[in-house]
């Protein structure tokens, strides 16, 4: 029998595994993910026989970087640009920031774009549901979500085109996604891409663009991330998605070492703690480390019905790739060992 004997950690830990610290690895690696997520996209164009590309544009980082990769498979299969249509839904909880956004990035791409109002569509569904319109709760937010997907699907089907999803790996990993809202689409370029890389894949992408769009996609790079479902206050953006699932580079950290390596609630909680210190306090990575766990495990039927998307790196999420796990797993294990923290 061994006694357990507390050791030092001496070795450095990088508080961004997904992100090579050196810039030159660092752009190799951009350019790699953007041209192997352009290639699946663009073999899933020619075997569909797509006439067009919807990707729903919201002036965030997500929908930003699906309609980058989208125009590049547009570049690689020769076809116009304007075959992409960008559709910007604007609703409660648009800003003039994003939306402006939206339609200067859309315009510098070269792209074809629509602005299709949800507003009326959504109040009316509430008035159908019974659904109070000052209820700012989850039904108020989901029904604008699978609103706009309803658009997007019922656009492509007339555009004789698909759906491109924006939906990231780190959202998949925390079930941040309305089911069946923009959980859904024909094929999610972003699906392996942590939330982490895609703020450097989009800086790739704007260091190497003309002026105007290179500023479209720093603002951009600047925007809270928000799914923009509450109204704003003042304009401004209200509800901050980190401010209420954690702060990203914390989820992917955890995402990284529990899947790439399968390593314990407790070993990950105590790399965090060193790699993150004078960053974030013992308790608030024990805090955003058990919200991790839990909602990765409740949250995992979303991820059993994942639409199609390229794989671009060595973790992935995906119900046909290197990932199985069932719906009703339970994570009492885990939500043990992180109490006896």
């Amino acid at each position: 029998s061994l006694e357990p004997v507390e050791t030092s950690l001496t070795r450095p830990i990088g508080t961004n595994p997904f992100v090579p610290d050196d810039s030159g690895d660092r752009d190799r690696r951009c350019r790699e993910i953007l041209h192997i997520a352009a290639l699946g996209l663009k073999k899933r164009l020619a075997h569909t026989g797509a006439k067009s590309a919807v990707v729903g544009l919201s002036g965030g980082l997500d929908s930003t970087l699906a309609l980058l990769i989208t125009a590049r498979a547009m570049d690689l299969l020769g076809r116009p640009r304007t075959d992409i249509t960008a559709v910007t839904m604007p609703c409660f909880g648009t800003t003039s920031r994003t939306k402006s956004n939206a339609q200067r990035i859309a315009e510098e791409l070269g792209v074809s774009f629509q602005e299709v109002s949800i507003e009326k569509a959504v109040r009316q569904h509430f008035l159908d549901i019974g659904q109070k319109e000052t209820d700012l709760d989850v039904t108020f937010e989901n029904s604008q979500a699978r609103e706009r997907t309803q658009v997007l699907m019922d656009y492509a089907n007339r555009l004789g085109g698909i759906v491109i999803g924006t939906g990231d790996l780190s959202e998949l990993a925390l079930g941040w996604a309305t089911y069946n809202g923009d959980h859904m689409s024909m094929y999610g370029v972003n699906g392996s891409i942590p939330k982490t890389l895609v703020r450097h894949l989009v800086r790739y992408a704007a260091d190497h663009s003309e002026p105007r769009l290179k500023e479209a996609l720093l603002d951009v790079l600047d925007t809270p991330v928000s799914p923009e479902l509450l109204p704003p206050k003042d304009g401004e953006i209200a509800q901050k998605t980190e401010e209420l699932v954690g702060p990203y580079e914390l989820h992917d950290f955890f995402l990284y070492y529990m899947l790439r390596f399968g390593f314990t609630p407790g070993k990950i909680y105590r790399m965090a703690c060193r790699s993150f210190a004078g960053q974030y306090d013992q308790d608030t990575v024990k805090r955003w480390l058990t919200a991790f766990y839990r909602r990765f495990f409740t949250q995992q039927f979303k991820r059993s019905c994942l639409p199609d998307g390229p794989k671009v790196g060595s973790v992935t999420l995906s119900p046909r790739g290197d990932f199985r796990m069932p719906s009703d797993a339970s994570w009492r294990l885990w939500q043990k060992e992180l109490e006896n923290i």
